[in-house]
């Protein structure tokens, strides 16, 4: 037998995905393509020093010159701006710091002190600020760190844009010692600064002056503590674990909400097949993050690598980070009475109950999640879909009586406040977001934003009881919803990115949500099954076209901010595979073959 008819037989094994009617096979080709291609593993990396100035920069004199008596030290780095600016910075700092741009002091603040770096949505926040006169051209950035013998660190960052894609974004001053001619270029790719030191008395002003103003020379050196000799070198550079061959928009097991949800999808899978590959799937990534807790806390809190892989398991205040990627491992207490490391699983729930309940910020107000990001109280329609089902799973573990009538409450009403803030009545979509303090900025009818909110009526209206005083509200909204949705289907079955708009492309995520919402309310009775499962499966059709024999998904929007800009959104990105729709597709595959089983 020829090479060429093995490949045809294999090729001819899995038929065209648009011809196989069981939506589940199809959806295990998705599960099968999520199992082959995630490791959960990391592998070692030299740490990336970025060369534009658009992020945090830490300066750790403990790595390189270790602590335990008091000292001083120095680091010196190149900002490079294409014009004359100000250049706002935020610094924080362990005892004294002194700063000089150009030759000239600009910061002095001495003292014992503690850095304290602390995570916010989108952004850390720092103690200090200085402002920065950049010349056009190369500006000589000195800094002066004291340190009382223990912690001894410099951070400085340019103010974060908390995700504002309206904010006016100027170019970035390069960052690092490119233009000294006598650096290597491969320590110029290593880092962006040097060191010298320690010391036990601050240089002299003598020997200050010309190294503020860009005076480097390779091979002096310098008498430091216990007179030794130093001389100019560069800080440790650290080696890190990051995740393996990430695309464009990430991997399948960065920490987030929609590779949470990925997992919580499979779980599903696995019950809706009897495969446990899907389930074990699952519970590697929650096992993958919870055995790997330390190993992050280390890269963050003793390297200084805020931006180091899964960084933002550690707890970042924002519902993507918190609530929506937990959703599998309160879904694995719930379902399995008994595993290996339940103990684990049982404290990490523990804690994002508590903070369910206690530390998210709401609308005043309202019961409505709400965010500081891109500024204060912007209320998100995504946040349904983040936090609606962790309360709800939260409702149906909980053994406190009290705590289940809470969520199961407090969902119900996050909901209603929803159509209050995001919800437009003339349309009967939401808009993507609302700015409390700029009512007048409207922000776009983006369809998968519109998915998580019916997803998560949808999700409430399974669990919800009809004698609950809001039931049928929320009925109402949702069936108000899906009316307003099934009208600007496209010919193909799938919706537009923005809804509204036929010129913006057809995207896959946003359909399969709408898919699986409605297959539910089909099934459910929520809806007339005559008007909308020829809906459903249009739309279910349609997404089938969009998927590869091999489990390849195309035609999926990356990630998105909210804005007022249409472009924005009609500019989007799209990627094969992106997690964003994947787990959604696997939903509706089930949700639709419920829906095909039940009638």
């Amino acid at each position: 037998m020829s090479f060429l008819t093995l490949s045809c037989i294999h090729k001819n094994e899995i038929p065209n995905v648009s011809s196989i009617e069981n939506p589940l096979d199809v959806v295990k080709l998705v599960g099968d393509k999520l199992i082959r291609d995630t490791p959960f593993k990391y592998r070692l990396v030299l740490s990336n020093p970025g060369k534009q100035f658009n992020s945090m920069q830490t300066i750790d004199f403990t790595r390189t010159f270790g602590t335990g008596k008091p000292g001083f030290a120095y680091a010196f780095t190149q900002l490079n701006s294409n014009e004359e600016m100000e250049q706002q910075i935020e610094l924080e700092h362990s005892d004294g710091c002194r700063i000089w741009l150009n030759g000239k002091l600009v910061y002095d603040l001495p003292g014992k002190r503690k850095a304290v770096l602390k995570a916010e949505e989108r952004s850390v926040k720092m103690s200090f600020q200085v402002l920065l006169n950049l010349n056009k051209g190369t500006n000589n950035l000195f800094i002066e760190s004291a340190t009382t013998g223990n912690q001894w660190i410099v951070s400085l960052q340019p103010p974060s844009l908390k995700g504002s894609v309206t904010a006016e974004q100027g170019s970035d001053p390069a960052i690092g010692l490119a233009s000294i001619p006598e650096i290597n270029a491969k320590i110029v790719d290593l880092t962006n600064w040097l060191v010298l030191g320690p010391f036990d008395k601050p240089l002299k002003d003598s020997e200050l002056a010309p190294i503020s103003k860009g005076e480097i020379l390779i091979g002096k050196t310098f008498q430091g503590i216990n007179k030794q000799t130093v001389t100019w070198t560069i800080p440790k550079v650290e080696v890190l674990g990051d995740v393996i061959d990430p695309k464009e928009w990430g991997t399948n097991y960065n920490w987030n909400y929609h590779n949470g949800g990925v997992a919580w999808a499979m779980q599903l899978l696995s019950e809706a097949t009897g495969e446990k590959k899907y389930n074990e799937y699952a519970s590697n990534f929650c096992d993958f993050f919870l055995n790997g807790k330390d190993f992050i806390s280390f890269q963050v809190n003793t390297l200084h690598e805020f931006n180091s892989a899964n960084s933002p398991f550690l707890k970042t205040p924002l519902l993507d980070y918190t609530l929506a990627p937990s959703n599998p491992f309160i879904y694995r207490l719930r379902k399995e009475a008994e595993f290996q490391n339940r103990d684990l699983y049982v404290s990490f729930i523990d804690s994002m109950i508590h903070y369910a309940r206690y530390e998210q910020i709401r609308y005043p107000g309202l019961s409505a999640y709400t965010r500081t990001t891109p500024e204060k109280y912007t209320t998100w329609t995504d946040d349904l879909f983040m936090g609606v089902p962790f309360i709800l799973q939260a409702s149906q573990y909980t053994t406190n009586e009290e705590e289940r009538q809470f969520f199961l409450n407090d969902a119900a009403q996050q909901v209603m406040d929803y159509s209050k803030l995001t919800w437009d009545p003339d349309t009967n979509l939401f808009r993507h977001a609302a700015y409390s303090e700029k009512p007048e900025l409207k922000t776009m009818f983006w369809s998968r934003g519109n998915g998580w909110a019916i997803w998560a009526v949808s999700e409430l209206l399974s669990v919800l009881p009809e004698n609950h005083s809001l039931y049928n509200d929320v009925l109402s909204l949702f069936r108000k919803h899906v009316e307003a949705l099934a009208s600007l289907q496209g010919e193909s079955g799938l919706w537009h990115n923005v809804l509204v708009l036929p010129e913006s492309r057809e995207e896959v995520s946003g359909t399969a949500i709408f898919t699986l919402a409605m297959a539910r309310g089909v099934r459910n009775g929520w809806l007339d099954k005559t008007t909308y499962r020829p809906v459903v499966m249009k739309a279910w059709e349609g997404i089938k076209t969009q998927i590869e024999p091999d489990g390849t998904i195309h035609n999926i929007c990356y990630g998105t901010m909210c804005s007022n800009d249409v472009n924005y959104y009609l500019n989007r990105p799209y990627y094969d595979s992106d997690t964003h729709g994947v787990f959604a597709v696997i939903v509706a595959g089930i949700e639709v073959n419920n829906m095909l089983m039940e009638n």
